[in-house]
């Protein structure tokens, strides 16, 4: 690597280091290390690649170490801070060619990383009995799960898309734009509290049923924690829960509290072969709801301010136009008094003025085994 290369690459390293998320520069002799070289197809000095997820990526920005300092700061600060909110896929002796190109893929979404000379402790710890695995963890949710192949075709892509979310997703903020970019159907499980005992047993039941279902997103919800979003369902506090909908399918199913297990597999059975009573209800759509989180009490508040504003305007304007009237009429000469004759034929009107008020309906089908 040119002497002037690694002064600026020297010059850049402290300052990068002191940032939130540090990031660190190292150099590397390819004449030296040509095995390593060889496989990051290094063929020019000097030669910049910047590791995102453990995933290289040719650097082309600038090269003066200030410049390289801002430019490194906007490209790789975001990618380089996952936290415990991305999922991380392991490979156990899985060569790392069979995942590099979707590991570049979804580099955004995901942590790759591949693991070789392990031993039986680590299998016993991820849960899987042979090799080559590709284990999917979600340190947030403390879920995993194991994908034993094929690795070819688009089935170890399917895996990879289906696990951005995990087994079961409690609905919230967050979870909801996730959804948004996933195109499969999502089976919303309404409860009283998410975090009650009964609600946590029936979470474990749909993880069972989710690991069947994977062309499927289980999520849940609980009333108590965000009754404005099962509102636009028409599900609040006094309806039976717990309760469950097929979202853009739109089939609604309650579940009792006496072999929920069965109850489900009984409503997503209904739902793939059709038999299920619809009718016409009040709800939103996924994306639809996700563009309108501000909720109908905002939505009467911001009314009521306007409404304010213009009786005020009115009032000042009235005030004003009266004021004025009475000016001109004291500067104005006296005239005689004559008495107020209508042209005959000619009626008074009157304008009046209608308002309409355009609201947004949502529409989805519901249907009961």
């Amino acid at each position: 690597m040119p002497f002037i290369c690694c002064l600026q690459l020297d010059a850049a390293a402290p300052l990068l280091a002191q940032l939130d998320h540090p990031i660190v520069i190292a150099k590397i002799n390819a004449d030296k290390y040509s095995k390593l070289a060889s496989k990051y197809e290094i063929d020019g000095f000097p030669t910049l690649k910047v590791f995102i997820h453990g995933i290289p990526t040719d650097y082309s920005g600038p090269r003066r170490h200030d410049l390289l300092v801002r430019y490194l700061r906007k490209f790789a600060a975001p990618d380089v801070s996952a936290g415990t909110s991305f999922p991380v896929f392991i490979g156990f002796d899985l060569n790392q060619s069979v995942i590099y190109e979707l590991a570049k893929k979804y580099k955004k979404k995901a942590w790759f990383s591949v693991a070789k000379d392990f031993s039986e402790d680590v299998m016993v710890r991820y849960d899987f009995d042979k090799v080559p695995a590709l284990v999917s963890l979600h340190p947030k949710y403390n879920q995993q799960s194991v994908f034993y192949g094929p690795f070819d075709g688009d089935f170890l892509e399917d895996y990879i898309k289906q696990n951005q979310l995990p087994l079961v997703v409690p609905i919230n903020f967050e979870t909801l734009k996730q959804m948004g970019d996933d195109k499969r159907r999502i089976v919303v499980t309404f409860l009283e509290d998410d975090v009650g005992e009964n609600s946590q047993k029936l979470v474990k039941i749909l993880k069972s049923a989710a690991s069947a279902n994977r062309d499927l997103v289980f999520a849940y919800v609980g009333v108590k924690q965000w009754e404005d979003f099962t509102e636009t369902f028409g599900i609040n506090k006094k309806s039976e829960l717990p309760k469950m909908l097929i979202w853009d399918g739109n089939e609604e199913y309650h579940v009792g509290d006496l072999d929920q297990g069965s109850q489900v597999s009984q409503f997503l059975e209904a739902y793939r072969e059709g038999r299920t009573i619809r009718k016409r209800v009040s709800g939103p759509s996924l994306m639809g709801f996700i563009n309108s989180l501000i909720t109908i009490r905002t939505v009467y508040l911001i009314v009521f301010i306007v409404a304010v504003i213009m009786v005020i305007q009115y009032v000042t304007r009235s005030d004003d136009d009266d004021g004025a009237q009475l000016e001109a009429a004291a500067a104005a000469p006296l005239l005689p008094v004559a008495p107020f004759l209508s042209r005959p034929g000619r009626k008074s009107t009157s304008l009046g003025t209608r308002r309409t008020e355009k609201g947004r309906s949502f529409s989805y089908k519901e249907g009961h085994i």
